[in-house]
């Protein structure tokens, strides 16, 4: 139960690049056991009942992924420590007696390690931090040779999060030169003093491409209950008109003839659309935009999409990935699937990896082997942990 007398937000900086993570995209917004991985890191702090608030420290290009984390959102600055100050500020005023300062990327961050954290500040301490004692031999090298050993007595490695007096590391903060390596040292430079508190192996930060794949076993590891695993499908046609372009999958093609439709007619957006629907038993796109409505006249199906996503969000799942196949002759489809996929993925916060778009031909039979029209035929994974 939150004590009265505390006040406790959590601020997530998720404004940082990755690079050491790999390629792609940052690596707070790759998929990781179903979710993407502010996902996980949020979600621990917004189901936890010790915590007021939560808000999201983000870099200005994410905001096509930080508009579906349901949390305030700030935009960070050019180094770790300028993104933990703009957070700060944004909740000054409202009242926080305590805030927590977590790194997105230990997105494996389990509520006994903040509970540690409140309790060492609710028995009156400046600040507290997880942190695990250092077990392995410890050398000193160069040049590739061993040149010495350091005793490991006294030495921790360190986590989030961190947490502290809200007034005081605010105050830290603003008075720090900057380049601090974590927040403790902002707090120690103040003349604050820190508790140890104990950490979780588990509490792993996402560094390398190769912690994704460990930090996922422990989460699949972890007993966290059943998971919902949503399977849905769609299924949509569309004629042909007269026309000089098609739109499939969100990205225009030009082509002999257009597609019919109330909408812009997308039929490959439609059928995904559709599946995802489908999964949360929510019926298809007439249901919740009706062709007989004027308002979704040459409408861009990306808002039925995004409305299908955002339902989806909402009801606590997370899409895996999506498999779309488009029926025709023509046009060809296979030029322009990178760009489908990226389209689909960018509108739905989805890796391109996870959304699969390919096309196939009817042999010359039926309507699409007589060219009166395509099919799209799609299936969408949910998942809820």
């Amino acid at each position: 139960m939150t004590n009265s007398a505390f006040k406790t937000a959590a601020v997530i900086v998720a404004a940082g690049r990755g690079t050491r993570a790999g390629a792609g995209l940052p690596k707070q917004w790759r998929p990781l056991a179903g979710k993407r991985v502010a996902d996980h890191t949020i979600a621990a702090f917004q189901t936890h009942p010790r915590i007021d608030h939560v808000l999201a420290v983000v870099h200005p290009d994410d905001a096509a992924h930080s508009a579906t984390l349901n949390v305030q959102t700030v935009h960070g600055g050019d180094t770790r420590d300028a993104s933990v100050q703009a957070g700060l500020e944004a909740l000054e005023g409202q009242g926080f007696s305590h805030v927590l300062i977590h790194d997105v990327a230990r997105a494996g961050i389990d509520s006994a390690t903040i509970d540690a954290v409140l309790d060492a500040l609710h028995s009156g301490s400046a600040g507290a931090a997880p942190a695990q004692p250092v077990t392995d031999a410890l050398w000193r090298g160069q040049d590739g040779l061993v040149t010495g050993t350091q005793s490991r007595d006294g030495l921790f490695r360190a986590q989030t999060p961190q947490g502290f007096a809200f007034d005081a590391i605010l105050a830290a903060h603003r008075a720090h030169p900057g380049n601090a390596a974590d927040d403790v040292e902002v707090a120690r430079a103040a003349g604050l003093d820190v508790a140890i508190v104990a950490g979780n192996e588990r509490n792993l930060k996402i560094t390398t491409p190769d912690d994704f794949a460990r930090l996922e076993q422990h989460l699949q590891n972890h007993p966290r209950g059943p998971m919902d695993i949503r399977l849905g499908n769609g299924y949509d046609v569309h004629a042909f008109e007269d026309g000089d372009h098609v739109i499939l999958c969100g990205v225009k093609i030009p082509h002999t003839k257009a597609l019919k439709g109330h909408s812009d007619a997308d039929v490959g957006m439609h059928a995904v659309t559709d599946a995802i629907y489908g999964a949360m038993a929510e019926g298809d796109i007439g249901r919740h935009f009706p062709p007989s409505e004027a308002e979704w006249k040459d409408m861009d199906s990306a808002v039925f999409l995004k409305h299908a996503v955002d339902l989806a969000t909402a009801k606590g799942f997370t899409i895996s990935n999506v498999d779309c196949t488009l029926i025709c002759e023509r046009p060809k489809v296979g030029p322009h699937a990178a760009a489908m996929m990226a389209r689909m993925g960018e509108i739905m916060g989805l890796a391109s990896d996870r959304v699969s778009i390919k096309a196939t031909t009817s042999e010359k039979l039926g309507f699409t082997g007589r060219e009166e029209g395509i099919a799209a035929i799609a299936t969408a994974t949910l998942v809820k942990p």
